[in-house]
């Protein structure tokens, strides 16, 4: 019998569209369910939020404690430079890289979630995409999740928890700085007109689309797991 999970899903989507919530349902599926219903093995987060806000704590501390110069944000949080986003993207193919160096026949146990967001803002998906590594892009199915601007400035406002805002599931953005960074996206760009596959780098990787403008993953409730159940077997197919 062949091996039955993904190697790597890449999940996209707009600020709280609902990705950290689609991996919280995964996750707390049972091994064999998540491998039967998903084809998901173990999973493996690779996201690069925890990068970012790394960043803004060293800033923090440059200024407040050790006055001294920010080195990655101005005051307002921006980061100096737009290559710095890719940055992120290049840091997720190395730790990708170091988990294939490190673990002996790594994807026969691990499924490797890489989860980021793009606005055109800030080169978009267009240019994310050019930063991961060929070795991720071979292996990669994409998973996106559509929300409006205006459905994503809603459950941001929600799930904002100015007590942990270093938390995955409850980080925010002000409204200006998510309007400025995520008001316009190239995702509809990048796919082009294949419904099933984008060529990336010369890599033909499948994708597959939730529309979530009715935010049915808050609940993580049967609706969502009816969604998952049409969308993640569709997407390995295209897998194969």
């Amino acid at each position: 019998m062949g091996k039955n999970t993904f190697d790597i899903i890449i999940l996209n989507g707009r600020p709280a569209s609902g990705k950290s919530e689609v991996i919280d349902y995964i996750k707390k599926a049972s091994p064999q369910e998540r491998a039967e219903r998903f084809h998901i093995a173990e999973f493996d987060d690779i996201d690069d939020f925890p990068m970012l806000w790394k960043w803004f704590e060293e800033d923090a501390i440059l200024e407040k404690i050790l006055n001294k110069p920010r080195m990655h944000t101005d005051k307002e949080g921006y980061f100096f430079h737009e290559y710095q986003w890719h940055l992120l993207i290049e840091e997720i193919s190395l730790e990708y890289e170091k988990r294939l160096r490190d673990i002996d026949n790594y994807h026969d146990k691990y499924t490797t979630l890489i989860e980021f967001s793009r606005g055109s803002e800030h080169g978009g998906y267009q240019e994310a995409y050019q930063h991961l590594s060929d070795q991720i892009l071979e292996r990669a199915a994409i998973f996106y999740i559509d929300v409006s601007f205006q459905e994503s400035l809603r459950k941001n406002r929600k799930r904002f928890n100015p007590n942990k805002p270093d938390s995955i599931l409850e980080h925010g953005l002000p409204d200006e700085k998510l309007k400025k960074m995520y008001g316009e996206v190239d995702w509809k760009e990048f796919s082009g007109d294949d419904p099933e596959y984008i060529n990336i780098k010369g890599q033909k990787v499948p994708y597959i689309v939730l529309d979530n403008e009715d935010d049915i993953t808050t609940e993580r409730g049967e609706e969502l797991g009816e969604a998952l159940d049409s969308l993640l077997p569709k997407l390995w197919k295209l897998r194969q």
